[in-house]
């Protein structure tokens, strides 16, 4: 059986609630719908992967630049998204012209939604409807289940419209039962469509419940430990993974976040270990992996490039090659006429509190090679990379040049995450 068609998505009782207005892209009602998802304007689109719509309530329009809105629009359409729909009436009051005018230029549907209808009944009915369509021509039906638990997951990832009664309500039907000092972390995969890797995850932990749900290319979860477990949640949960995941598959691990402490607690942590994936599968790691074996980082672990590209990667671009040049532009100069691997040394260094011993085992050179690399970084840049004035601006900027490196190399390889 087809999938089920943007037509199709606007004839569900929810969505005609909303009194959904047609504004551009007429002639491709027919596109295939594989998701809807619901999320802030600007962070939207960087997790799209074609063939989602995206509903917004339209607050990052309000502001925005004429040029910065048109520019939105074009990266909706070019992340190949099925429609994109605009809440009308709270947030924004009518639909900017720019906005609707370069829907038309790209031929992308875009809808003005008239009332007010909270998301989650939009996202759910029609995701429920994708997933049994998707279901009715399969020999193994999945239960009700997954697809609750796939619809709060994303959801909670996407923050849509929410309350706390609300997300218990939905976590209790999907058997998910978190005490008040359960302490909640939000996992997120790349390389699979099988929940296999956190089931067996979740059994090394011992007492850990779980919400996990496959994506097309992922798999995202929810754990929650028993306060009664001693030690760092968040190593537990990488040595776990570490253990339990399959070669070649990447795992990012959120924050620690207390179940008690509300659901927007519960969406942070997801959100983090979605952004934290995006990251490591986009930005060049500061030091070499485990050979053979999955990669497995953390939220904490890519803090500094989580921060260096809050707001968007490519809303953060120029402002990071200009921090580059300005801190590191006499070693990016010598590189470029040299051999050598001046910048990533400076890093290492600096991130094992620029220990020789510790730097040295990791690069896999001898001392005396490393002292030879740090007496050229000092010479050429001209001060002392151990000046602890310095090392926080040397620091974001050797950061800052993995991330622009990242951002030379192309798209996400393969990445997308579940909304």
């Amino acid at each position: 059986m087809p999938a089920l068609t943007l037509r199709e998505v606007l004839d569900l009782d929810p969505v005609r609630a909303a009194e959904p207005e047609l504004l551009a892209g007429e002639s491709a009602l027919d596109r295939p719908v594989r998701w809807v998802h619901s999320s802030e304007v600007y962070e939207g689109a960087n997790f799209l992967d074609g063939g989602e719509l995206l509903l917004t309530n339209g607050f990052g329009l309000m502001d925005a630049e004429e040029e910065d809105r048109r520019r939105y629009v074009r990266e909706v359409a070019a992340r190949g998204a099925a429609g994109l729909a605009v809440e009308i009436g709270r947030s924004l009051p009518s639909m900017p012209p720019e906005v609707t005018d370069e829907a038309r230029r790209l031929g992308l549907p875009l809808l003005a939604m008239r009332r007010v209808v909270p998301f989650v009944r939009i996202t759910e009915a029609a995701n429920r409807a994708i997933v049994a369509r998707g279901l009715s021509g399969r020999s193994v039906v999945r239960p009700w289940g997954d697809d609750h638990t796939a619809a709060l997951l994303a959801d909670l990832a996407d923050r849509a419209a929410l309350n706390q009664p609300e997300v218990e309500a939905r976590s209790a039907l999907a058997g998910f039962h978190p005490g008040p000092g359960a302490r909640l972390i939000g996992v997120s995969l790349h390389g699979t469509r099988e929940v296999g890797a956190v089931d067996r995850a979740v059994r090394l932990l011992g007492g850990a419940g779980s919400l996990r749900a496959a994506f097309p290319g992922d798999v995202l979860a929810l754990l929650a430990l028993p306060d009664t477990r001693a030690g760092d949640p968040i190593r537990a949960v990488q040595e776990a993974f570490r253990t339990a995941a399959e070669p070649g598959l990447t795992v990012a691990v959120g924050l620690a976040v207390a179940g008690g402490s509300g659901w927007l607690r519960w969406s942070d942590t997801l959100r983090a270990a979605r952004t934290t994936l995006e990251l490591a599968l986009t930005v060049p790691a500061a030091e070499p992996g485990v050979p053979d074996g999955p990669l497995v980082t953390s939220a904490r672990a890519l803090a500094l490039e989580r921060e260096l590209t809050r707001g968007g990667v490519d809303a953060n671009r120029d402002r990071l090659a200009r921090l580059v040049q300005h801190t590191l532009g006499p070693l990016l100069a010598w590189e470029a006429a040299h051999p050598s691997d001046l910048v990533r040394t400076l890093e290492v260094h600096l991130r094992h509190g620029c220990s020789p011993t510790r730097t040295a085992a990791l690069l896999h050179i001898g001392r005396q090679s490393l002292y030879q690399r740090l007496e050229r970084i000092e010479s050429l840049l001209g001060l002392e990379i151990d000046d602890p004035d310095l090392l926080g601006e040397l620091l974001a900027a050797a950061c800052a040049h993995r991330v622009v490196r990242g951002m030379g190399a192309g798209q996400v390889r393969g990445l997308r995450t579940v909304a």
